[in-house]
């Protein structure tokens, strides 16, 4: 059973040695990595972005200018470590604490699925999304050469409640930010789909607090700005 993670961490002085993850709500690269840190039970300053204008800060250690990025600071607040790939981040995350059991799953078949959304997957995802910048093909075979990747899914989820198995693990944080995406495309055409498992899955996803939780809205972050720190502290006023 989740727990919102503010009631599982325990209340401690803000210091500038909290990681800062540079993050964009909506992005699905961001959407994971804010899950493996809320479900590692770790703490980050979030600084929101806005793509168009996006902070110094950020393009000074992260000169590829996309989110997430997350900052490792030592305790006097200056940079140790920078990284930059969001499944790096969720497997930092996890490494550094895991009482879920994420990573108890064969890592090979989890590494295999996230890597083959990132690079199949994403593709057709971007041209459905954007069909009118890819006058090529039309967006309906865009979105049946993104359906190749949800009917393998589909098979995954006959089963089982989660992708590998009856409980989360980081298969599902890697890939279902991904699969919203797809879905928002179309809501109606994609529960239209015959693809039952699947959607009960997205939907149980949509539904879970740990969902709620990493998808609060934030100010962008600008210089001089009271720290907002992710997961939020109990006191948090929403």
């Amino acid at each position: 059973m989740f727990k919102p993670i503010a009631s599982l961490i325990r209340k401690h002085t803000i210091t500038n040695s909290l990681p800062r993850l540079y993050s964009f709500r909506r992005c699905p690269y961001a959407m994971r990595a804010r899950l493996g840190i809320l479900f590692a039970e770790q703490q980050v300053e979030l600084r929101e972005i806005v793509l168009r204008n996006k902070p110094a800060q950020m393009l000074a250690i992260s000169p590829k200018g996309t989110v997430p990025v997350l900052e490792l600071t030592e305790s006097d607040g200056s940079s140790r470590q920078v990284i930059e790939e969001s499944r790096e981040i969720l497997q930092w995350a996890l490494r550094q604490n895991d009482p879920q059991g994420l990573l108890n799953v064969d890592m090979a078949s989890a590494n295999a699925l996230i890597e083959r959304n990132d690079n199949e997957f994403k593709h057709w995802l971007d041209r459905y999304k954007y069909a009118d910048r890819h006058p090529e093909n039309s967006q309906l075979e865009y979105r049946q050469q993104g359906e190749i990747f949800l009917q393998a899914l589909e098979k995954m989820l006959a089963s089982n409640r989660y992708l590998l198995g009856d409980g989360i693990s980081i298969a599902d944080i890697g890939v279902m930010p991904f699969v919203r995406q797809f879905a928002h495309v179309d809501r109606e055409v994609f529960f239209s789909l015959p693809y039952p498992d699947l959607q009960r899955w997205l939907t149980d996803w949509l539904d879970h607090p740990a969902f709620h939780q990493i998808m609060e809205k934030f100010q962008p972050w600008r210089e001089g700005d009271k720290v907002v720190v992710f997961p939020n502290s109990a006191e948090h006023n929403h």
